[in-house]
């Protein structure tokens, strides 16, 4: 603790630290990606494009043999190289002759509505926001429009998409801008396009925080109106823009928490299969129950599309994690999704980049450790998008 402040003088000690950090990881940052550089996504080989797509290596190499699509990077070696724009050109491209619509493009067709996705847990350490940016960045790739919104104040998946908050957001430009009570901006003016194809983002800071303290003033004051439709208002200002919403929820049940599950048709709830996490969560889901009830008592729409629990970080030889993994499918049946997020040093060193593991080259892991994590992360992602397909009315045949 720094000696020219005095230990009695809590809040000047906590401000020094806090400059300090904040400075650190400015610095830290532009050593990564100096200020006039813009995050990118690295290019993909022919396999994991053609995996993308879900078509052979082959069907890929005869595209580019005749001409057609865009023109993969050829390394020395002759290995093909796509971006995902490129990606994303050969979906538009392939999607004109085939067999059945959405084959290559899975997104929203008339009379489908937009999926929002509410991710949250009321613990820290469940793997909230690395699950929240995971799923995004898969739908993106796989050809859904997502938009992702950061509304956990500390901002953290604001951070791995190349934002920092306290620096590129000292005039605003969170979602507290468009679900203010005084003079919301139109949503559209604080959506940011990333560096993924598909993927745009809402980032977030402290100012978030601003909301949970306008709105008991505004109850008070008579002027918060139905304050939980905020988020689900400002939403449908984009309906026809996107397929899919991801939120990142605070992990407390605050205000912003319930406008997120007013506005949510799907909840994801991530939970580490450990005892206190566990004992954690029956609280987390009564005092959502609580204000869900409340909510609906004021004539709210509670219902959802669906509701599920994601088992994180979740170490397989561990014999008391399986115990509870094994107590909570016994307890919730098809409500816990089949599959798991692993724990893995990968997903944890390219957090230290500000990276997730769809970004980072596979060649900075053992190719057992990533390619483990990433089928992982992969599996879990692809069931949501297909409980995405199922709310739409389709299945695996249509």
């Amino acid at each position: 603790m720094s000696k020219d402040i005095a230990l009695d003088d809590l809040n000047a000690v906590i401000r020094q630290h806090s400059e300090w950090l904040a400075n650190q990881l400015h610095a830290q940052r532009e050593n990564l990606f100096p200020p006039n550089a813009q995050k990118a996504i690295r290019k993909f080989t022919s396999g994991e494009a053609a995996a993308l797509l879900g078509v052979n290596d082959s069907y890929l190499r005869k595209l580019h043999l005749d001409g057609k699509g865009p023109s993969p990077e050829l390394t020395p070696g002759n290995r093909r190289l796509y971006s995902a724009q490129d990606i994303q050109d050969l979906r538009v491209l392939l999607e004109k002759t085939a067999r059945k619509p959405g084959d290559y493009l899975p997104g929203r067709r008339d009379g489908d509505h937009m999926q929002i996705i509410g991710v949250m847990n009321f613990k820290g350490g469940s793997g909230k926001t690395t699950t929240a940016a995971h799923l995004a960045q898969r739908l993106a790739l796989t050809g859904y429009r997502v938009l992702a919104i950061d509304l956990d104040p500390q901002a953290s998946l604001t951070a791995l998409h190349g934002v920092q908050p306290e620096f590129d957001l000292v005039d605003g430009g969170t979602l507290y801008d468009a679900i203010r009570y005084d003079d919301p901006d139109p949503i559209s003016s604080i959506i940011r396009p990333t560096y993924f194809p598909n993927l745009d983002l809402i980032p977030g800071n402290l100012e978030l925080m601003e909301f949970e303290h306008d709105t008991p003033r505004a109850l008070a004051q008579g002027n918060a109106g139905l304050f939980f439709f905020r988020v689900k208002e400002a939403l449908a200002q984009v309906d026809g823009d996107y397929d899919v919403v991801v939120i990142d929820c605070p992990p407390q049940l605050g205000f912003l928490t319930m406008s997120a599950l007013s506005a949510a048709t799907g909840v994801l709830v991530t939970i580490h299969p450990e005892m206190l996490d566990v004992m954690s969560m029956s609280q987390f889901l009564r005092m959502t129950a609580d204000l869900m009830d409340v909510i609906a008592e004021s004539g709210a729409d509670m219902s959802h599309d669906w509701m599920r629990y994601l088992l994180t970080r979740y170490e397989p030889q561990d014999a008391p994690q399986n115990r509870i993994v094994a107590f909570l499918r016994t307890m919730y049946g098809d409500s816990v999704l089949n599959s798991t997020m692993l724990k893995s040093t990968a997903i944890s060193d390219a957090g230290l980049t500000k990276q997730t593991l769809y970004e980072v080259e596979r060649s900075a892991f053992t190719r057992s450790t990533y390619d483990r994590a990433i089928e992982s992360l992969n599996a879990v992602n692809d069931e949501i998008a297909q409980l995405i397909q199922e709310t739409w009315g389709r299945h695996d045949n249509q």
